[in-house]
């Protein structure tokens, strides 16, 4: 159990499935007072019924200041894990303008608008904790999926900035980066997804664990996946052969298509 957690007010975006109910159920069951965040006010609403939440549906980045007055005042931990994926074969994926902005927007500035709104109370008082929902793509990349895999290495980038910056003032960040999981986003991926993600996908339930896990620890990068950190290693020492490799991923899924 984490202590700080008891009691404390949490926001969870994109709840209304996958992780991000997983997230909010968690974070019920161990005490806290839950906003359950997301754009279908319907699904928000439902998981915010059963785990005796808070339901604030709308944009993740603009309900900071409805889910401090729903939570009595203050947000203690905010988990970003609202995101979008698109990607398409070959060059689909470099022409899509809307789906580009679309990913930057919600998978990074969505969480630098959050941060913008949460840090001045946080850095007054000494405390918060803000948890990002990235990906292994935001460690490694992948295929098919170019916004979402360049916009998922923003996301972790700009958890690294809010960590080196902010530790030392009493705010926590977590990057959690798991590979597949079982949601209706892994199933949207098509092929690339059954190829890359499915054989070893995990259950909402397993990453919300390995957060709870991870803030015991008090870690920065929470890794669902465990082998993602070897994976992670040979990207850093061996670039050249790394992207040899996922290049033959890459010719394998294009056979496959």
């Amino acid at each position: 159990m984490v202590e700080a957690v008891q009691g404390a007010g949490v926001v969870v975006t994109g709840a209304g499935g996958g992780i991000g109910a997983a997230l909010a159920r968690r974070f019920a069951a161990e005490g806290a007072r839950v906003v359950v965040n997301d754009l279908d006010a319907g699904k928000a609403k439902t998981v915010a019924e059963e785990i005796g939440g808070i339901a604030v549906p709308g944009d993740a980045s603009a309900i900071v200041a409805e889910a401090r007055d729903a939570l009595g005042g203050a947000v203690d931990v905010y988990c970003a894990n609202a995101g979008v994926a698109f990607g398409g074969p070959d060059l689909d994926d470099l022409a899509d303008e809307k789906s580009w902005s679309l990913s930057w927007d919600v998978n990074v500035m969505a969480h630098v608008r959050a941060a913008h709104a949460l840090l001045p109370a946080w850095l007054e008082r000494g405390s918060g904790r803000f948890v990002s929902t990235v990906s292994a793509a935001g460690l490694l990349t992948m295929i098919g999926a170019a916004p979402y895999a360049v916009t998922k290495h923003g996301a972790y980038a700009f958890a690294e900035y809010l960590s080196l910056t902010y530790r030392h003032r009493g705010v926590k960040v977590h990057a959690i980066c798991p590979q597949g999981v079982r949601t209706d986003m892994l199933d949207a991926t098509g092929s690339a997804g059954d190829l890359v993600l499915k054989p070893t996908a995990i259950a909402p339930q397993d990453v919300a664990d390995a957060l709870f896990k991870g803030m015991a620890e008090d870690r920065f990068l929470i890794l669902p996946h465990p082998e993602v950190a070897g994976y992670h290693q040979a990207r850093a020492a061996e670039p050249d052969r790394w992207l040899t490799n996922m290049n033959h991923l890459q010719q394998k899924w294009e056979e496959a298509r």
